[in-house]
């Protein structure tokens, strides 16, 4: 301290004094703080916290740790599981005989003896690809009987003198929207397999029109999510036009849903439809605007629990987030045994000791993390908590939500269904880097909704997106689902 500030501070009151002492401390109190989230900041990646691989960036990636334990089962397929092995079939499109005509060791001529067996390599190709062109006629007659000029109907996709069929449509809205290829590559991959490039345009037209034909599917996607039982919920930032906006996802084992809106929270999910009227059980992270809807139930990913509380185990040194970690495995391992043996519910007794360790687990984290002091000079809004108490507040607050894959065995432990649907949002981000229009986003994930349920449901994509073309888009059904009237 200067001898300017020590003869000043000679000059100062008593009062003045304790005031100057309440604002230094004050201070240091947000220093604290700030060095304590600067330190967790640089201490989280994507192994011990929501963030993903991608943040990472270029330094080195720190040591994967899976939160999977190792299990006895040996390498290689599983014991009933049916592989993709190319097979001989009975009946081969061509047939091409490779005869004998003298014996390599005597010399005789074989030409003309029969065969006594024959032996069988089959080589699966693609045959060569051009274009079909099919021309519809459409009959004119005169009428005898008023002298006027009738003329055939064309089908409703037939449309002008020329153009491209409903099948090479749904292959280059395929190729764009599931495969992530851009227009001009789509383009180019087109004329390189049938010789003839299509304008960029007629792929968005067809985009644009396939998202038409495919309305009363999405309708109905929408109406069964509703009515599912359990289903998963995530969002993740988009960019449309420059801007963040965000993608909302709703699925389930059969079915996917996807929109895109300029907010995350409520206004999002209301505009996205399936939220409000959904009276299930919903399966997501701990994002707040979630729990504004209380007509469902709700269940948490502890997926992300583990990833948390490893970061804790990490970072603070505290047992029980490590013993918290154990548990939630434990339960996990208890549920899927009792499925294996066709169990529909955990013993009693095996769900009142879960509960007690729970418990316990969660008293000893709070007799180690006790609420922050109140700050010097009183200041609005709630106190700072730190990582580990703000964790343990939410495992006590939302137990049930927690443990819900417990109690009910059609609840899954996290919610990594919902996330893997996000993912291939994200890698086409990565390819295309936004999308330029809010019209062009919802039109894609219209588009992979009505892809991703197909997949799911096991039905061929292709012939389901050129159905559509036809008028016949395929409409998903649900295993399970509770469809509201």
């Amino acid at each position: 301290m200067s001898p300017l500030n020590r003869k000043h501070l000679e000059t100062l009151t008593k009062e003045e004094l304790i005031e100057l002492t309440l604002r230094l401390a004050t201070r240091l109190q947000g220093l604290e703080e700030e060095m304590v989230q600067l330190r967790d900041q640089l201490a989280k990646n994507s192994q011990n916290s929501g963030k993903p691989p991608s943040s990472d960036g270029l330094k080195k990636a720190p040591r994967t740790r899976s939160l999977r334990k190792k299990r006895k089962r040996k390498r290689g397929g599983v014991r009933g599981h049916e592989g993709d092995t190319l097979l001989q079939v009975a009946e081969p499109d061509h047939i091409v005989v490779h005869d004998v005509a003298v014996c390599k060791h005597c010399q005789h001529d074989l030409s003309a003896l029969p065969a006594v067996r024959y032996e069988r390599r089959q080589v699966f190709d693609i045959p060569p690809m051009q274009l079909e062109v099919t021309e519809h006629q459409a009959v004119v007659k005169r009428c005898p009987v008023c002298g006027e000029e009738v003329k055939g109907t064309y089908p409703e996709h037939v449309r002008g003198p020329v153009q491209y069929g409903p099948r090479y449509k749904a292959l280059a809205a395929y190729l764009n929207v599931y495969h992530f290829l851009p227009l001009e590559r789509t383009s180019q991959l087109l004329a390189d397999l049938f010789g003839q490039r299509p304008a960029e345009g007629m792929i968005l037209q067809a985009m644009k029109g396939l998202r038409e034909k495919i309305a009363p599917s999405l309708q109905q996607i929408h109406a069964l999510l509703r009515g599912a039982d359990v289903a998963h919920f995530d969002e993740s930032g988009v960019r449309v036009q420059g801007k963040l906006h965000w993608l909302h996802v709703a699925g389930t084992p059969e079915l996917t849903a996807y929109s895109v809106h300029a907010k995350r929270g409520r206004e999002g999910m209301n505009d996205f439809g399936i939220l409000p009227e959904f009276q299930g059980r919903a399966m997501h992270d701990h994002f707040r605007s979630y729990f504004t809807f209380d007509q469902c139930q709700h269940a948490l990913c502890n997926a992300h629990h583990l990833r948390e509380l490893q970061f804790i185990t990490e970072q603070y040194q505290q047992g029980w987030a490590e013993a918290m970690s154990a548990l939630l495995l434990d339960i996990k391992k208890a549920v899927v045994q009792a499925k294996e043996e066709e169990h529909t519910a955990l013993r009693p007794e095996q769900l009142q000791a879960f509960h007690r360790r729970y418990d316990a687990i969660i008293q000893e984290g709070l007799a180690a993390n006790p609420p922050p002091p109140p700050p010097p000079v009183k200041k609005r809004g709630r106190r700072k908590q730190t990582p580990p108490k703000n964790m343990l507040d939410r495992l006590r607050k939302h137990k049930a939500e927690t443990l819900a894959f417990m109690t009910d065995f059609k609840v899954p432990f996290d919610n990594n269904l919902a996330e893997r649907d996000v993912r291939m949002i994200k890698v086409k981000q990565k390819v295309s880097g936004a999308f330029r229009t809010l019209e062009g986003a919802q039109i894609f994930c219209d588009i992979r909704s009505y892809i991703s349920t197909a997949r799911k449901q096991q039905v061929d994509v292709l012939e389901a997106m050129t159905d559509a073309f036809l008028g016949r888009p395929f409409i998903p059904a649900a295993a399970g689902s509770r469809l509201l009237p």
